[in-house]
């Protein structure tokens, strides 16, 4: 007997007929005495129709953050209801689950919901009845009752921390590829598939664009001590372990993988004043409007002066609430001038073999050099290089590191 999460994404409940064939497929894996657990997606594009929906009605629809969530959470409710009455018509007995409903409790950040805890006591009493349990995704509530997404690639978040309240056996991510890959295949042809692949570097490749799984399910993996399978909705095969420690079969790759991300904005603060203090006033105003920043980047413009240039990233749906926050701190700190730039875009090599291994980042800005890639910021971590270039170059630049560090033979 084993309790198993199976989570579908949004390309794999598409169609009736997929909801048909995920209910077969799951009854099929089922044995006599497992407890099933299924976490789903919205159907296809639904996430993607309701906000145009909301676009085209108010212009910038998240600036309504709460109506944005009461919107969006509706598409996985109609894919938890078809899919628990797909089991029932097929002969097994089987129920849906808001997120709420299944115990996931949120903060209260809106359109960006952390899970807090989960209380999984009702599905329990209803695996013990005998019931799979169908749950949607992408969804908690907060203490006051609302609902909250969690962004994009929630419902893989749902589905981990589901698994690690209700102490699964493992957690199965089924998505449209057949697991992780070296590169986004649809990019490199040449990408790799891997058999594993350790929780610190899955965690790197998902911060830094890898879309297969959202970074806050590899953390609650890593926390819960989940085994994640991440395989194909379309085939039989086995994909890719998450896992604590790989086999030496894996470790013999320095770099695990090449991740690009276009959803970034590049913002720039011109001749701020050189003082204490400047840097928190900047970063607390945007952490305090949920605001997440990356690849920071101070320098000194005029000593004589004393006064910085300040440059960091944010996420693309962020720019006109972070332009807003901004505009006014550079009107309060008198600074020279404020650069926003939506027509960029990350690449990034990750892999724990990088620790002791020079000439890493020699190769990877040796690629870009032979690419004629323009850098225009680099950042680093104990496992990961990134560098900010030009949007329209990411295809070049994704190939050219790839073919140099997994060249082909």
């Amino acid at each position: 007997m084993a309790l198993i999460v199976k989570k579908f994404g949004g390309s794999s409940v598409a169609t009736p007929e997929k909801i048909m064939a995920v209910a077969q497929r799951v009854l099929r894996e089922k044995g006599p005495e497992d407890k099933m657990v299924v976490v789903v997606s919205a159907m296809g594009d639904t996430t993607d129709d309701l906000i145009s929906l909301a676009n085209t009605l108010v212009g910038q629809p998240y600036t309504y953050a709460r109506e944005m969530d009461m919107l969006l959470s509706t598409g996985e409710q109609v894919t938890i209801a078809l899919l628990a009455m797909t089991f029932n018509k097929l002969g097994h007995p089987a129920i849906s689950l808001t997120g709420p409903q299944a115990g996931i409790k949120t903060n209260c950040a809106y359109t960006k919901g952390k899970i807090l805890n989960v209380n999984p006591k009702r599905v329990l009493d209803q695996l013990d009845k005998g019931n799979i349990v169908v749950v949607a995704g992408f969804q908690g509530s907060n203490a006051e009752g609302d609902i909250l997404t969690l962004g994009r690639g929630g419902s893989d978040t749902s589905a981990v921390a589901l698994a690690g309240a209700l102490k699964a056996d493992v957690c199965e991510i089924f998505t449209d590829v057949d697991g992780i890959y070296s590169a986004d295949p649809r990019v490199v042809k040449n990408a790799r598939r891997m058999k594993e692949i350790t929780c610190d570097e899955m965690l790197e490749m998902a911060r830094l664009g890898a879309v297969v799984m959202q970074p806050r399910s590899v953390e609650m993996g890593k926390h819960y001590g989940v085994p994640i399978h991440v395989r194909s909705t379309f085939t039989q095969d086995s994909g890719t372990f998450i896992k604590e420690v790989c086999t030496m079969e894996e470790k013999e790759f320095v770099i695990k993988g090449v991740t690009h991300d276009t959803n970034v904005a590049k913002i720039g603060l011109l001749g701020v004043p050189n003082r204490p203090g400047i840097a928190f006033k900047i970063f607390s105003a945007l952490a305090t409007a949920n605001i997440d920043v990356d690849m920071i980047v101070q320098s000194i413009r005029n000593t004589d002066k004393n006064i910085i240039d300040m440059l960091f990233t944010i996420a693309l749906p962020d720019l006109a609430q972070t332009k807003k926050i901004v505009e006014e701190l550079g009107k309060e700190m008198q600074v020279a001038g404020i650069l926003l730039d939506d027509n960029v875009a990350k690449v990034s090599i990750v892999g724990a073999g990088m620790l002791g291994s020079p000439g890493i980042a020699a190769n990877m800005f040796g690629a870009l050099s032979d690419a004629e890639v323009n850098i225009e910021v680099i950042s680093t971590s104990e496992i990961s290089i990134s560098c900010l270039i030009q949007a329209e170059r990411v295809k070049e630049a994704v190939n050219a590191i790839h073919n140099r560090f997994f060249p082909e033979e």
